[in-house]
């Protein structure tokens, strides 16, 4: 076996990789809890959302991509973000909510979906757009897109899968 002097010790192959083992276990174990943390803190905010959402009637202005600091949002909101998130660039929309024009974050999906200069109503739940009425995808938008422009309906018809064939045969 392959055997080097290290200060005096005589250290084996085996014995560097039982440690570095060990290491990756260590960290694996780490990752799995924190994970699981992260997870259950997410699932509390997420419930929390559920419950303080209220759908409400909105004129979408503007939306882009920002980081935080530079939003036009009040400073209590930007201080209570946490220092990792005023590094990335947040969806942001600006609104006019009644007769105030506000600046609202929102979800990556809805922000896709947001048409610009036209009454939408959106879920909120504080300055968060959690939902829109009526989202669709943005696969589902550009089938729409090329069906106006071919002169058909907005309405794409796709074939239906085995199962929904069978499915309809057993309803009639």
């Amino acid at each position: 076996m392959l055997k080097k002097n290290l200060g005096g010790k005589l250290l084996d192959i085996w014995t560097i990789i039982f440690v570095i083992a060990i290491i990756i276990l260590v960290a694996g174990v780490a990752i799995y809890y924190l994970n699981n943390w992260i997870g259950k803190k997410q699932a509390m905010q997420n419930e929390m959302v559920e419950q303080h959402k209220q759908a409400m009637s909105v004129y979408v202005i503007d939306k882009k991509k920002e980081k935080i600091e530079n939003a036009n949002l009040p400073k209590a909101v930007v201080q209570q973000m946490p220092k990792m998130s005023k590094m990335f660039k947040v969806p942001l929309v600006k609104v006019k909510v009644g007769p105030q024009i506000t600046t609202m974050l929102c979800d990556e999906a809805v922000f896709e979906a947001l048409p610009l200069k036209k009454t939408v109503t959106v879920e909120v739940a504080g300055l968060y757009i959690v939902g829109m009425k009526g989202l669709k995808t943005k696969m589902e938008m550009e089938e729409m897109r090329k069906a106006r422009r071919k002169g058909g309906n907005t309405e794409t018809e796709t074939p239906l899968k085995w199962h929904e064939k069978i499915l309809q045969t057993f309803r009639r």
